[in-house]
């Protein structure tokens, strides 16, 4: 066999790229032999990582790269739906083996390329008459560790589109016989999957921490395949084996086989460092927590981001421009316009409860609204989720969220003279005032530049005294003597200070009250005036000041809003021709940073793996195999005991959102559970898949609906829920991707057998 692999996987490998010189001694006509290759330390780094080139890029993959998989489920619409192309075969029901829509670039045959390369890597660089170069063997457990990892998603992505799939674990030869063939069952893949990610988590992960299979990498290896990623691929594999499409009576994949897996996967991540990104966004960046993980890139080093586990790893998902609102510079297209299926399922987040329980009629016009949770049909955007507001923008939702405040600081010091009773030292930038007789004042040097209008005016500085100051003044100074300020009957308080302390004084009463920033003759205060400190009549007062300025703060501008209802800046159109606005009466906002456009482009990038996702993966098959609120303890060290509801109420933590009560049936569980993933994964690429795992396809894609808002006088808004168009696309054989024809005939021709799924 091994002459065979030699024989048959002959790789044509451009000279450009090879830097070695020794490579310049090559075979005339530019080809290398797998020996070529895996004698080189070079070449066999330089396979290993081709092995990644494979990996998806999780994103805007469709319609010619312009929209998410959100748009094939019932999380959105897309406006595109009236352009040929992927969303109009899709909407209009013209999927088939030949023409899969969302198939995109990973489909079937992509896939098992990865495969092939990943099947290859793993026979040769076990093989010492082929793997012949000088590698250090942590080094090469580690690329082998990784590659095992890498065929075991490439694996998980094909079954989560078509089910059981051929299992291939080495390169064919060349007298292989395909008349041998067959389509594995889904759990014969999944045990495939497991088996490889414990193989390589049996790797020991050693001292060395630049190489090896290991936790922990830096951020100069992004792309690198972890131990947290094996995890949760066996975490994700698990669930969805044991998930109504895919479990058999027979199957060991059961509910709690599968919270055995994704417990062990999510302790393990927790003991080695993972933790749900919490940091507090800078001002006027992101809303929340939850907003600010989804426009930042992830470091893989965890110094700041601990929540990711995976992140795809070149595109960014361009929503400013493909799913963006008309009023963004360089926006393309409107793109994906979150469903109202999704936005009814964002919560409450004064009572913690789901504003909409259902649906009285068939078209979902209708909500059955919870009373209980404080939803307002007639304001329907106030109070909810947070996770609403960092996912779509809504009507009169802000573009942006305003800038931060405009700071300015007047540094000012003190002068020897003019000054009255008072002495003066001034000593490395610190200066000490000290009272010598009735009314002691002492003057500053000028502003430097004139005032700006601002919100607020203070001065501030940091001050030791010996006692506390009682009867302060403040005096802004033109033509020499003092105009405005604080009258004489207002005293100003420094309370005493041993050590250094921050004293300021809103002079903005001063502004309102005495035309404060205005010259003695009326005019438009000049740059050249000054304070005057009154520190007023105190014996034996000592008061060192440094860093005396005036500090004023200016609001930027009211950010401008998103008008979704009908003639507003971004108005809803149901014209096909308009794909500039949004079909549904919302735009997306996730993963979305409002400053970016046509010059920015600092939208963020989506995750493949996350801790969320561990923490709701065990949620779910612990609420089924032992119910909400029974705990499951944890076979790794120092693993605590955890039940599915407190799970879920972690996830919902980070989101500042109150914890579910105990005390829920395992259905009314499931409803919230449910509808918990569908928010905290909103375009995520989970939907998609959940809808159709869980068998509830019939009842979520066969078309989704959206609001239409009318303004009428005195700015009063009219709601009207409406239906888009039936898209056909929620019959059981969209349970799964169409094998293409072409692989089903050629298996056929093989094996006798139609390798085709169900319905197509």
């Amino acid at each position: 066999m091994k002459k065979s692999i030699v024989k048959i996987c002959i790789v044509a490998i451009s000279l450009i790229g090879i830097h070695s010189c020794v490579d310049l001694d090559l075979p005339s006509d530019g080809r290398l032999t797998l020996q070529d290759i895996f004698g080189s330390y070079h070449r066999t780094r330089n396979y290993y990582g081709s092995c990644r080139n494979y990996f998806p890029q999780v994103g805007f993959m469709y319609q010619g790269q312009r929209t998410p998989l959100a748009s094939f489920c019932d999380e959105a619409h897309d406006a595109s739906d009236g352009v040929s192309g992927a969303v109009n075969d899709w909407y209009n029901n013209r999927t088939s083996s030949t023409n899969n829509p969302v198939a995109g670039t990973y489909s079937w045959g992509h896939y098992f390329q990865g495969i092939r390369k990943c099947n290859t890597f793993l026979a040769c660089i076990n093989d010492p008459e082929i793997a012949t170069a000088d590698i250090d063997q942590d080094e090469k457990e580690g690329w082998i560790g990784e590659v095992l990892v890498l065929r075991a998603f490439y694996y998980l992505q094909l079954i989560k589109r078509y089910g059981g799939v051929p299992l291939i674990d080495s390169p064919y030869e060349v007298t292989h016989d395909f008349s041998q063939d067959r389509r594995a069952s889904f759990e014969e893949c999944v045990d495939f999957i497991i088996a490889d990610c414990d193989a390589a988590l049996a790797i020991p992960e050693r001292g060395n921490p630049n190489i090896g299979f290991r936790w922990d990498i830096n951020d100069n290896h992004r792309g690198t395949i972890t131990r947290g990623f094996a995890y949760a691929v066996k975490s994700q594999a698990a669930l969805y084996a044991a998930s109504p499409l895919w479990n058999t009576p027979e199957s060991k994949y059961t509910w709690e086989k599968a919270t055995e897996i994704t417990k062990e996967a999510l302790d393990q991540c927790l003991a080695h460092g993972y933790e749900l990104f919490d940091v507090v966004p800078p001002e006027g960046v992101a809303q929340n927590a939850y907003a600010y993980y989804f426009i930042n890139r992830s470091d893989p080093s965890r110094s700041v981001d601990k929540e990711t586990i995976f992140e795809t790893t070149a595109s960014r998902t361009n929503v400013w421009k493909w799913a963006g609102t008309p009023i963004t510079e360089g926006a393309e297209k409107a793109g994906a316009g979150p469903s109202q299926e999704l936005v009814d399922a964002y919560g409450m987040q004064a009572t913690g409860e789901m504003p909409i329980l259902g649906y009285s009629d068939g078209d979902r016009l209708v909500p059955i609204i919870n009373t209980a949770s404080g939803y307002d049909p007639q304001k329907p955007y106030e109070g909810r989720d947070p996770r609403f507001y960092a996912s779509i923008y809504y009507n009169n939702a802000p573009r942006s969220l305003g800038g931060k405040i405009e700071k300015n600081i007047y540094p000012l010091s003190f002068l020897e003279a003019p000054k009255n009773n008072v002495s003066y030292s001034l000593n490395n930038g610190e200066t000490t005032l000290s009272g010598t007789g009735s009314d002691p004042w002492i003057h500053t040097t000028n502003l430097g530049k004139p005032l700006v209008a601002a919100a607020r005016v203070i001065v501030s500085f940091e001050y030791k005294s010996n006692k506390a100051v009682h009867n302060a003044e403040f005096f802004y100074c033109v033509a020499g003597g003092p105009q405005g300020g604080v009258s004489s009957g207002e005293n100003v308080r420094i309370p005493q200070a041993s050590d250094w302390t921050r004293f300021e004084f809103d002079l903005m009463p001063a502004v309102e009250r005495f035309g404060f920033g205005v010259n003695a003759s009326g005019g438009a205060q000049p740059q050249n005036h000054h304070l005057r400190f009154d520190l007023t009549p105190n014996a034996g007062l000592t008061i060192t000041i440094r860093n005396f300025q005036i500090e004023t703060f200016t609001p930027p501008p009211a950010p401008m809003p998103v008008e979704t209802f009908v003639g507003g800046n971004c108005g809803i159109s149901s014209d096909i021709t308009q794909t500039r606005f949004t079909r549904t009466g919302y735009y997306m906002r996730k993963f979305n940073d409002f400053r970016s456009g046509v010059n920015t482009d600092a939208d963020g990038l989506m995750k493949i793996f996350r801790l969320g996702e561990l923490y709701m993966n065990f949620a779910e098959a612990a609420y089924n195999s032992v119910g909400p609120d029974a705990p499951v303890a944890g076979k790794a060290s120092g693993a605590g005991a955890l039940s599915a509801r407190e799970a879920v109420n972690i996830v919902r933590a980070r989101a500042d959102m109150p914890p579910l009560p105990s005390g829920l049936s395992k259905d009314e569980f499931e409803l919230r559970y449910r509808n918990e993933r569908q928010v905290e994964f909103a375009f995520e690429e989970h939907r998609f898949f959940d809808v159709r795992r869980w068998k509830i396809l019939k009842e979520t894609d066969g078309f989704v609906t959206g609001m239409r808002i009318t303004k009428e006088a005195g700015n009063k808004y009219v709601y009207n829920r409406f239906k888009l168009q039936d898209r056909g696309t929620n019959a059981d054989k969209y349970l799964m991707f169409p094998i293409h024809l072409n692989e089903v005939s050629k298996m056929e021709a093989f094996t006798g057998e139609n390798w085709q799924n169900p319905g197509w």
